[in-house]
């Protein structure tokens, strides 16, 4: 295939530097992208009188014919085209002839990859945020069947306070839901369209460049024609978020891999989300997870690359930048791969309600509850924490709770104990006393899960 640049030079470019500097392996996923590109970019031409409406209606009409044939798979990208767009243009003057090569009057490779991956980009990043939306569905409904079973809440991984499970899965609602609100920030600063900043100092033709900017759904143009085709400001952008997605996702995946141990034994992994061993039969492993927590790195990696990419390029566009799409998708791919597996995994697990008020009875996680007591009663809050610590440990000694310490024995250490302790030390008790705005209690609980269905519903 003849390069679209050869007119320059004298030499063909030596195979193994041809391969080098191809893109279409990986850029032709913008195909529809560069099309619809395209497309606009004729419309605008023909209403300009830059072109005739005639030429534009072939043009228009190659375009769509192309489209159709890739997406029914009966047009194959062609392995020594340079990249995705000099296959397009290829493909439509072998179709219309000279006419085809009228479309890239006014424009350049240059702003013409800077809108793709634009508007690609605001197409995934529309599909994530419905996967998110489905993560977040998935906790919602576990979190409504279990408003009020008590698990133990941790601090440094030791057991701290009374929770609900509901409240602890709401923690990452949480987070999900800014996840979201970050992606919608980033495609508001990224969608403003490069088309017409041509190669970097824009064109002596008479463009319209906010015809091409509604047309393609954009706020409007970037400004300077110089960053419209070096800036890749978005993707450092939309790639961070995806990072901290990946890091809300890791932490989620760690507690399910610790919950679903036999030392935890709060949730059982549905089998359709585990694997098991090829030696231990007993063996039902969290793999999906753990894939997940591994995968972190992989995004992390990628927002590196761009980063590095970017640091050494000087204005305006240089080669490197090439190098931005095979880091962002890689971080797409993998993000939309881990949202896809983990909503279904977190909706198919089964809570072990019983397991998880055990563990909460057994790790004296009402012991701030007992010194509240007494100091209600009139003990110094500081008296009271060292008595109920001389408590806990005499607990520890004789295997016992706080629930079922009798009285005669917490006597011996205050006679302020008496028999309205039990209820006031109840793990239900000290579930309903947190009453502040966002806590564990019921009637927070509640509230937080109408704010999260709320959200989803306006998604």
């Amino acid at each position: 295939m003849e390069k679209m640049w050869a007119g320059r030079f004298s030499k063909e470019l030596n195979k193994e530097a041809d391969d080098f500097n191809s893109s279409l392996r990986f850029d032709c996923r913008m195909y529809k992208q560069d099309i619809t590109g395209s497309l606009s970019h004729a419309a605008m031409l023909a209403k300009q009188g830059i072109i005739s409406a005639a030429d534009c209606e072939k043009i228009s009409d190659g375009l769509c014919s192309i489209l159709e044939d890739i997406e029914a798979g009966r047009l194959s990208f062609d392995a020594d085209a340079e990249d995705i767009h000099m296959f397009i243009e290829s493909e439509l003057t072998k179709r219309i002839g000279d006419v085809g090569k009228r479309l890239h009057t006014a424009r350049s490779r240059n702003d013409q990859v800077a809108v793709d991956i634009r508007l690609y980009l605001r197409d995934e990043t529309e599909e994530i945020i419905t996967l998110i939306k489905s993560l977040l569905e998935a906790i919602l409904e576990q979190a409504q069947a279990h408003k009020t079973d008590i698990m133990p809440g941790y601090t440094h991984l030791q057991r701290a306070q009374p929770i609900t499970f509901a409240h602890h899965l709401l923690a990452y609602a949480m987070m999900f839901i800014r996840d979201i609100g970050r992606l919608k920030d980033a495609v508001g600063r990224m969608n403003y369209s490069p088309l017409g900043s041509c190669a970097l100092s824009g064109t002596t033709y008479d463009t319209d460049r906010y015809y091409t900017a509604e047309k393609l759904g954009f706020d409007g143009i970037t400004l300077n024609s110089i960053d419209g085709v070096s800036d890749r400001d978005f993707c450092v952008e939309l790639m961070s978020a995806f990072a901290l997605i990946m890091t809300h996702l890791s932490r989620f995946s760690e507690e399910i891999i610790l919950w679903s141990s036999w030392e935890f034994k709060f949730i059982e992994l549905d089998d359709s989300f585990t694997t098991g061993s090829s030696i231990m039969p007993q063996k039902k492993n969290p793999d999906m997870a753990e894939l997940v927590r591994g995968k972190t790195g992989r995004v992390y990696g990628d927002l590196f690359t761009m980063l590095t990419v970017l640091k050494g390029t000087p204005l305006a566009y240089n080669k490197d930048m090439q190098e931005d799409k095979e880091c962002i998708f890689d971080s797409i791919d993998t993000l939309k791969q881990c949202l896809k597996v983990f909503a279904p995994m977190i909706s198919t697990m089964r809570v072990l309600t019983n397991n998880m008020h055990t563990a909460a009875q057994k790790g004296f996680i009402n012991a701030t509850d007992l010194a509240d007591y007494l100091t209600k009663k009139g003990m110094p809050f500081r008296t009271a924490y060292k008595t109920v610590g001389q408590i806990v440990a005499f607990c520890i000694e004789n295997n016992l709770v706080l629930e079922t310490m009798p009285i005669k024995d917490y006597n011996k250490y205050s006679e302020l104990f008496q028999e309205d302790l039990y209820d006031e030390i109840s793990l239900e008790t000290c579930v309903a006393k947190r009453i502040s705005a966002g806590s564990t209690g019921i009637e927070s609980v509640e509230k937080q899960i109408a704010y999260v269905g709320t959200f989803i519903q306006k998604l």
